[in-house]
């Protein structure tokens, strides 16, 4: 065979194994790109147990708030210790003497053991104060007080917003407790996360809000110990389990939640969770947790018709999109009840597995 032929059979042999190469190389990197992207789509599948029941919240408030002052009657007249002193509605107690107070007790056993000259120190907003006051002895009962009323525990009802499983964390409302008068958002001490049932509901209209109304089951089986009260909602360690609908749905991030219809879990009588139809009217994204993420209006004719729209006590419902758990509804528009907001589910998962971390106040 004459060399040219031959070096035109090498140079086509060398040719064809590169080909084979190239193809096998390409096979092997779209193998390596669709197990990188199982693998990816494996880690954000994420699943949790929706809610929508109504539940109870009782808790004691940790911190000395005040919410109040007040006059006392004694010998020598008529006093008010506390607004003599400087001391404000708002204020937050943190020692007296240098002795750090966590509630009203605390204060009031201070009190009865010095009765002279005390320095508070106090958080007003972002200020430390010391304020020094004389206690008084009331008229009427003989005991020594300040002139102050504290902010001391707090019931109510909201929606039940999911169970984590991943965490052990019931998460509920979408937003925090705030004391009414300080707009103060409230220390969670000791608490429950009790089972509720409704028994009415008061009708959402223009610039009056509705309300659910219902009654705590029983306290003795409550669902969960309450570890914090947040901005963002309310979050317990669960006690006793329970599951709303069987099957948990996968969390969806804020890029996965579009405009469009959805569905709104909630409890409007009994223990009952109902399905209602919503839109998803705007998607606001966020770098960090809001309570406006979401943008929501009610079109079910069924809640419409019976209650208006979205009431006080149907915080933390939760929204379903393309069976994800897109959101938790956490307020409703003044001036128009069909409408309301949301934050998205997954700042709320976050938030429970932050509260998980947290010393158990219980």
């Amino acid at each position: 065979m004459k060399d040219s032929t031959k070096r035109k059979i090498f140079r086509c042999c060398v040719i064809f194994s590169l080909t084979v190469a190239i193809i096998l190389a390409a096979g092997w990197i779209s193998d390596l790109k669709e197990q990188s992207e199982e693998t990816v789509q494996m880690v954000s599948e994420r699943t949790v147990i929706p809610g929508g029941q109504s539940v109870g919240i009782r808790m004691d408030v940790k911190g000395v708030l005040i919410v109040g002052l007040e006059e006392i009657e004694t010998k020598k007249g008529v006093v008010s210790p506390g607004y003599d002193a400087g001391l404000q509605i708002g204020d937050m107690i943190l020692s007296v003497n240098g002795i750090p107070v966590e509630c009203a007790g605390d204060v009031e056993r201070i009190v009865r053991e010095k009765r002279n000259l005390l320095d508070l120190e106090v958080q007003r907003k972002k200020e430390i104060l010391h304020i020094s006051l004389n206690p008084v002895q009331c008229e009427q009962d003989g005991t020594y007080k300040l002139g102050i009323w504290v902010k001391e525990r707090i019931a109510g009802i909201g929606t039940l917003s999911f169970y984590d499983p991943e965490s052990g964390m019931y998460a509920a409302l979408g937003h925090g407790i705030y004391e009414s008068q300080t707009g103060t958002l409230l220390q969670a001490g000791k608490g429950k996360l009790l089972q509720t049932e409704v028994k009415s509901i008061r009708e959402g209209e223009a610039g009056n809000p509705g309300e659910i109304r219902g009654i705590f089951c029983d306290d003795t089986r409550p669902l969960g110990n309450l570890k914090t009260n947040s901005q963002y909602g309310v979050y317990a360690e669960a006690e006793n389990v329970f599951e709303v609908q069987k099957e948990p749905v996968v969390l969806a991030s804020q890029e996965q939640v579009i405009e469009g219809p959805a569905v709104m879990l909630t409890t409007v009588y009994g223990s009952t969770v109902e399905q209602f139809d919503i839109r998803i009217d705007k998607v606001n994204r966020q770098k960090a947790a809001g309570s406006k993420g979401l943008e929501i209006s009610v079109t079910d004719e069924r809640l419409l018709e019976y209650c208006g729209g979205i009431v006080q006590g149907m915080s933390g419902s939760p929204i379903i999109q393309d069976n994800r758990l897109v959101g938790v509804v956490t307020h409703v528009f003044v001036n128009d009840p069909t409408r309301g907001y949301g934050i998205f589910a997954e700042f709320m998962v976050n938030e429970a597995e932050s509260a998980r971390n947290l010393k158990n106040s219980n």
